[in-house]
């Protein structure tokens, strides 16, 4: 709710309540509690500074903007910036709402008044203009105002500040805004900016998602030019692309140098019409988070772990059930990466893991040691039987951290991810290049083929992204 008393003209009424989202406070807060409950992170996300998000009616694009609120959430945010294009109006330079607030049914969003003095202040072609975002009489706007009840949910205390950028795009304004953007933030680690943006229009499912794919694969690069020559060339087609170069050239100003897709889909999702659809996809900006190696652990704290694995593994084998364990270590607590694997006579029995810690360590290695056990596709579930033949393998990893070149590899040491996309993805533990005799090109081939389930020679190209870590491996055998 807001925090100030405003005249009637500062205040901006909802206008797709009851249309484009839920009309009352009660069905709307209801729909967004339970979109966030099923989204499921990464943990090296934890500094996101810009999100880019859909902003369709939410029967379509809800569940995939609920990524990218979730994901920023991990920063005490207490402004956002929606930064959004105008579907009804051409004009050069960008509007700012100065003061007062939105209104939706869950109540009224204070504007961040002085963040949006200084970014008015910037440059002589930032405006004030109600009509921007007010939109058309029966055609109201609605960029900026379906993204207000997603801030409210995830930042009921946040204030925000609306920027509609112009159109046709001028590279330079483009860079203005980044540049006002920048500067008005400057001194803030509070801010977050919310691009708001579809992806494309109108076209068969298998054609938008082709064409999606190009767009965000440029997005997930971060790179300007690509996404920029691919609108004049035809082949990207987000519905906004100027918006989202701006929100991109200040994420690099910002130091916010890593961009993932956490989801993405097309309205063909929710009402199964493949003929015409509209996509949708939710981007992070954010900081690197130092890759390191993993944090030593004990022989006692290695001896716990493997423990845990072992009674996990016959528990669940016996009885269908996992096993609640009550841990108080640090070490054990914190938050990382693991892979548990299983051995019968010497030969693989089951390998599942997370490479990014989604959890407490050692709940990452009792869930896993269940996964292993029954969910590799590779393999027949574990049977009772066969207990006492397994033995069991652990292994704690780092954050990945991306190479530049394939000659940054070391071979045994280094675990590895390789990635096209945002759907394409494999991974080998360190031990398999040991375990296999293989060169670094067969590691890398096989890598690619088996597990990312693209050409053999993938590793080779420079729109594939190649990722390493670390990993403090140790078993049940000596």
């Amino acid at each position: 709710m807001s925090r100030a008393v405003f005249a009637d003209d500062n205040i901006k009424p909802a206008r797709l309540a009851g249309d484009w989202y839920p009309g009352t406070a009660a069905e709307l807060g209801k729909m967004l509690d339970g979109l966030s409950t099923g989204v499921d992170l990464l943990s090296e996300i934890a500094d996101v500074g810009l999100v880019i998000s859909p902003h369709a009616g939410y029967v379509f694009s809800a569940p995939v903007a609920a990524w990218g609120f979730k994901a920023a959430q991990t920063r005490k945010i207490s402004t956002v910036i929606i930064l959004a294009p105008s579907h009804h109006f051409s004009f050069a330079g960008a509007a700012v709402w100065p003061q007062g607030a939105f209104e939706t049914p869950l109540g009224r969003v204070e504007i961040d008044q002085d963040l949006a003095a200084k970014i008015l202040a910037f440059d002589k072609r930032f405006t004030t203009r109600r009509d921007v975002f007010e939109g058309l009489a029966g055609r109201p706007e609605n960029s900026v105002e379906t993204q207000v009840p997603y801030i409210q949910r995830a930042f009921p205390s946040a204030r925000i500040v609306p920027v509609i950028v112009g159109f046709p795009p001028d590279p330079d304004m483009l860079r203005t805004v980044a540049d006002a953007l920048a500067a008005a933030v400057a001194g803030r680690d509070d801010v977050l900016v919310d691009v708001s943006v579809d992806q494309s229009h109108f076209h068969v499912d298998a054609e938008a998602r082709a064409i999606d794919a190009r767009g965000l694969t440029a997005i997930e690069q971060r790179d300007v030019k690509a996404l920029w020559q691919g609108h004049r060339d035809g082949s990207m087609e987000v519905d906004g692309f100027h918006v989202v170069i701006a929100g991109m050239l200040y994420a690099e100003k910002m130091g916010f140098n890593k961009a993932r897709v956490l989801k993405y889909a097309t309205s063909a999702d929710a009402t199964g019409d493949k003929s015409r659809v509209v996509g949708y996809a939710s981007v992070v900006f954010y900081k690197d988070k130092p890759a390191g190696k993993v944090a030593s652990l004990s022989v006692g704290q290695k001896a716990r772990l493997l423990a845990i694995a072992r009674s996990t593994l016959e528990a669940f084998v016996r009885t269908g059930k996992t096993s609640e364990i009550a841990e108080h270590d640090p070490r054990l607590l914190a938050e990382e990466g693991a892979f548990v694997t299983l051995h019968k006579d010497g030969q693989l029995r089951g390998c599942i893991g997370n490479i990014i810690g989604q959890g407490p360590l050692y709940k990452t290695v009792r869930d896993m040691s269940v996964a292993a056990a029954s969910q590799d596709p590779r393999f027949s579930p574990v049977t009772a039987d066969e207990l006492g033949s397994i033995d069991l393998e652990i292994s704690v990893l780092s954050t990945p951290v991306a190479v530049k070149s394939p000659d940054d590899i070391e071979m045994g040491k280094h675990g590895v991810i390789v990635s096209r996309g945002y759907s394409n993805r494999g991974v080998f533990l360190p031990q398999v290049a040991t375990e296999t005799g293989w060169s670094k090109e067969k590691f890398l081939s096989e890598l690619c083929a088996q597990k990312a389930g693209l050409p053999p020679d993938c590793w080779k190209r420079a729109d594939t992204r190649i990722e390493v870590f670390t990993a403090d491996v140790f078993g049940e055998k000596k």
